[in-house]
């Protein structure tokens, strides 16, 4: 199904785990309260509401599984023994003309641009000392796991005409005000 329909920019928000995105787009979100010409796309989830991070709307796998089955979703994926979804309803702000914010996988880039447009891919990248320290400062994941996030993040760099990259290594601020650039790059 194309969905090429609004004048609306449709932002697909990319990084590995731990560059920030959830801090970007919270930052951006605060940012942009009263401008109408953003929607922030809430995601579907199957992990609990309480569980922090994100806010989102929780679902369990068997609801999230009829869900897709009945074309609720205009994206989806799966990352790390989660299912992630993007609501139709989070996208139609496009045919509005509202600008689209979206933090997706990268694994759905390819789809995204096929099915939408226009389409700018904000990818978040860290230098691989600072998202290591993220990762183990953290603390979720084990040395093993943040070796396997490492080496992914590495190995799937996102490139193309419509990608805008944030180089998110220096502070909340820095980040937030580059994250915001990349937004305003092609809004009107």
């Amino acid at each position: 199904m194309d969905m090429r329909q609004g004048p609306g920019t449709l932002f697909l928000v990319v990084g590995p785990s731990g560059a920030g995105k959830d801090t970007l787009l919270d930052g951006a979100r605060a940012a942009l309260t009263g401008d109408l010409r953003y929607h922030f796309a809430r995601r579907s989830i199957t992990r609990p509401a309480d569980a922090g991070g994100e806010v989102h709307t929780a679902v369990s796998v068997a609801e999230f599984e009829r869900l897709k089955a009945g074309g609720a979703f205009a994206l989806d994926w799966g990352a790390h023994d989660l299912r992630y979804g993007i609501p139709h309803t989070e996208i139609a702000p496009l045919a509005s003309g509202l600008h689209v914010i979206a933090n997706v996988s990268r694994g759905v880039l390819e789809g995204a641009r096929a099915a939408f447009s226009p389409v700018i891919v904000v990818s978040i990248i860290v230098p691989p000392e600072v998202l290591r320290a993220r990762l183990e400062a953290r603390g979720r994941e084990t040395a093993a796991d943040i070796e396997r996030r490492l080496a992914r993040a590495s190995a799937l760099e996102v490139s193309g005409p419509d990608v805008r990259k944030v180089v998110n290594d220096g502070t909340v601020a820095q980040g937030v005000a580059r994250f915001l650039d990349a937004l305003g790059a092609t809004a009107t």
